[in-house]
């Protein structure tokens, strides 16, 4: 949004590094002991199903609607001299972060509806941050939420205290619903919790189910949501699948245990908060403590002319028939993609890739 040269890096067509699968771009709205449907009347049969829909992002289906997107949004925050941002999770906080940094002279407030901002991580890392913010002359307002419905034409907007905020635009950067509400319909209703998320056991496999799984968000793993957890999903996923597909009754497969994670949270270009463990810091991360980006490494790949992804899983050929992966109303992926399966009997795959910031 504030780099729209950075989405045309960051955005990849599946089919680019997908090139052994089926691509199908719908909604799925259905799904049996075999088969998935979806809104545009595709029959997806499986021996096994993987489900990562994570959250619901973007409406936007194919890359240049994206680009177009990211390119309105900056254009946005380049004819805007005050601008608004709501929410104080990631997404407000980085965006609020890069306008500061690269637009220093705009006149940037964030409401949050927290007592603290980031608050999946410590006190002393949301305080660190909320002083960075405060140095960079950004206006944090918290535990006030925004009423976009009272917005007029004359960019006035009102706070849950009554308090009124004038600004040429604003960006929501609330978190979007789980990309669950269509199972609720179909035979795995019995397999979400309160939340909406997907029960899962140690393996990734779905309460009720011997072959189908899931991972990343939709999930009920008990730990933060970030992007490089949901790649540790998929290789244990894959692993597990190229053991039963190679024959194993399930005894062997990988279990996953949740640790205590790295959180990196980007402050402008060149700063980031990094917490590990009970250590929280500010200050120039070097780049390799980052985890790796899905779509960075894509791009070196191709950059190289070598092959993507490195041939790490193992599958015997003669069983090979298809690997569908549905998505989501979207043709795109952006930041990191779970393809780890190339070869095996029938492996559908439901996924939505999120547009960060969006």
């Amino acid at each position: 949004m504030v780099e729209p040269s950075f989405a045309k890096r960051s955005v990849i067509n599946h089919h680019e590094y997908l090139q052994g699968a089926s691509i199908i771009t719908s909604d799925a709205n259905g799904i049996d002991d075999n088969e998935v449907s979806t809104t545009e009347g595709h029959l997806i049969s499986y021996d096994y199903l993987v489900i990562a829909t994570g959250h619901m992002g973007s409406k936007c289906v194919t890359k240049p609607e994206k680009l177009r997107e990211y390119e309105t949004y900056n254009g946005k925050i380049k004819s805007s001299e005050s601008i608004l941002i709501i929410g104080g999770g990631p997404t407000g906080v980085e965006l609020a972060t890069e306008i500061a940094v690269d637009f220093p002279t705009k006149k940037v407030k964030l409401v949050h509806k927290g007592s603290r901002l980031l608050e999946f991580i410590d006190e002393k890392g949301s305080k660190k941050v909320l002083d960075w913010l405060t140095l960079k002359k950004v206006e944090v307002i918290l535990g006030q939420s925004v009423d976009l419905t009272s917005n007029s034409d004359d960019g006035t907007y009102k706070t849950s205290e009554g308090e009124t905020i004038m600004a040429d635009c604003y960006f929501k950067c609330t978190s979007d619903p789980i990309g669950s509400s269509w199972l609720k319909e179909t035979s795995l209703k019995d397999s979400l919790n309160d939340s909406g998320r997907l029960m899962v056991d140690e393996n990734f496999r779905v309460k009720g189910f011997e072959n189908i799984f899931a991972f990343g968000d939709i999930t009920d793993v008990a730990e933060l949501k970030q992007g490089y957890l949901a790649q540790k999903h998929a290789l244990v996923v894959a692993k597990n699948l190229e053991l039963l597909i190679n024959g194993s009754d399930g005894g062997n497969m990988v279990k996953y245990t949740p640790g205590s994670p790295t959180t990196i949270v980007s402050l402008g270009r060149r700063e980031a908060l990094l917490q590990v463990w009970c250590v929280t810091s500010i200050g120039r991360v070097p780049e390799y403590v980052e985890p790796a980006s899905f779509v960075m490494a894509f791009n070196k790949a191709r950059a190289d002319g070598t092959p993507f992804p490195p041939p790490d899983i193992s599958f015997p050929k003669s069983n090979f028939v298809n690997f569908s992966f549905t998505i989501s109303k979207s043709e795109t992926a952006t930041q990191f993609s779970p393809n780890l399966i190339k070869q095996s009997n029938k492996i559908a795959g439901l996924g939505h890739n999120e547009i960060n910031k969006a």
